[in-house]
């Protein structure tokens, strides 16, 4: 039997409803807010009635701290204001419906059927994601293998918070669509996503695309202008290369991030905005707080959790489900399909891809619409791929038997990737492979190298 959270201050209210609730549902009852949150430790509602108007906290306050505490059922307000301002304040503020007192009892007994029906629903698609995460896929990512999996584990829980993240990776790993799907998993979903890319905007115009301005802030200012923290309050807003913002502006996105304020340009009070915070960057922050040219305070703000999104290079063992995947939306784009043949997979295996996804998509799709009928051969790829795969074969027959050295490598990736082992190696063996006194000799802070080793591929013999 579903249980149902009456929260009404009047006794003569919560007898009522819950009479006409009770053959059906089991009916728990609680006076005030405090009462309800007892209610709510002590049990599993389903769903809550949830009267506005009560002494002490009031229904809206009470609602707000159920979706800032990830409490999810639905909650259905019941209220004696009759006015379309308190209806659209509870609804902004996490309700699923809302009824005047005075309604029918039918009326009622249909619409908290609804809601739990729908409420079965959302649970049922949560079930499934679930499953889809655990075969490789979150949203538009795909990836199996274990570097995937945990990312996309650790995204499906951070999601159904209202936690700030901060996304990892290279250019070209997906991270914008990381964050549009933890978006779309989370409580704001159906609000605001606002999308700004730090890095596209010029010093001079990303305070005013982030904060706004008032009219006569500056010469063309000819009226006000919500920035993107207030498009997005009620929703998401993706920093995306966080990294490369300037110093001024850092300092005011802090402000934001920790008191969920802002001022606008040419302003002189403070607007409130209710905005989660996902940023992302491909640079190392730790660096760029080393070398002065990020703030420390802003970074641990920024990484309450943080998401690591590895390289395509280190799970190619996901490279035949990718491949496979974007082909069928290209063949789909552009009206044709066609498959690999097992020559030029393996020269797609072959390739470190410098530019990730993003790169082997561009790629597939080239390769897609200049081939000849239903097959994509080694010679339809881009010449870069075949050319790589031609030099590393060159560079691997020249090398002396048993000579480890990366100075004979052809490719300047592949050989600073050697480098790097040979170097981290020596130098963790020399400190008994203590990451902390190793990241310290070397100039790295711990998670930096922890990071590294993880890219790398490196771990500690008999591990």
């Amino acid at each position: 039997m579903r249980t149902i959270l009456l929260v009404d201050d009047e006794s003569a209210a919560r007898y009522g409803t819950g009479r006409a609730l009770e053959k059906q549902y089991k009916v728990i009852e609680a006076g005030s807010a405090a009462a309800a949150r007892e209610a709510l430790a002590a049990s599993a509602p389903d769903l809550i009635l949830l009267d506005l108007v009560m002494p002490g906290e009031d229904g809206i306050s009470f609602l707000r701290w159920l979706r800032e505490n990830g409490h999810e059922m639905p909650v259905l307000v019941v209220s004696a204001l009759d006015t379309a301002k308190t209806a659209v304040e509870a609804l902004q503020s996490g309700a699923a419906d809302y009824i005047v007192k005075g309604f029918d009892i039918e009326e009622l007994r249909r619409r908290v059927a609804n809601l739990l029906r729908l409420s079965e629903l959302a649970e049922e698609n949560t079930r499934l994601r679930r499953e889809l995460v655990a075969d490789g896929q979150f949203g538009r990512l795909l990836g199996a293998s274990d570097a995937m999996r945990r990312v996309f584990e650790m995204a499906e829980r951070v999601a159904a918070t209202d936690a700030t993240v901060l996304i990892l990776g290279e250019s070209g790993t997906g991270k914008d669509l990381l964050a549009q799907e933890i978006h779309e998993r989370s409580a704001r979903r159906g609000r605001a996503f606002v999308a700004v890319n730090c890095a596209a905007l010029p010093e001079n115009l990303i305070e005013s695309e982030l904060f706004g301005y008032e009219r006569g802030a500056f010469t063309g200012a000819a009226q006000q202008r919500k920035g993107k923290f207030e498009l997005a309050s009620g929703g998401t807003i993706f920093l995306d290369e966080i990294g490369d913002m300037n110093s001024v502006t850092q300092a005011k996105v802090l402000r934001a991030v920790e008191n969920r304020k802002i001022e606008r340009l040419g302003g002189s009070h403070s607007v409130d905005v209710d905005v989660r915070v996902i940023s992302a960057t491909h640079r190392d922050l730790p660096g760029e707080i080393a070398a002065g040219r990020f703030r420390e305070d802003l970074y641990y703000r920024l990484r309450v959790v943080t998401l690591q999104l590895p390289p395509l290079r280190s799970h190619k063992e996901d490279l035949a489900m990718l491949v496979d995947a974007l082909l069928l939306q290209l063949g789909a784009r552009h009206q044709q399909r066609a498959d690999v043949t097992p020559e030029a997979m393996s020269l797609l295996r072959r390739y470190d891809w410098p530019g990730n996804v993003r790169e082997l998509r561009n790629a597939l799709e080239r390769s897609l619409v200049l081939c000849d009928g239903d097959e994509i051969t080694s010679l339809d790829l881009p010449e870069e791929i075949r050319e790589y795969a031609d030099a590393a074969a060159a560079g691997r027959a020249a090398k002396k038997p048993g000579d480890d050295s990366f100075l004979g490598e052809p490719d300047f990736r592949e050989a600073k990737r050697q480098f790097e082992i040979v170097y981290l190696r020596r130098k963790l063996e020399e400190h008994h492979w203590n990451v902390s006194q190793t990241a310290a000799e070397v100039g790295l802070h711990r998670q930096s190298l922890q990071e590294k080793l993880r890219e790398l591929g490196i771990q500690r013999p008999g591990k």
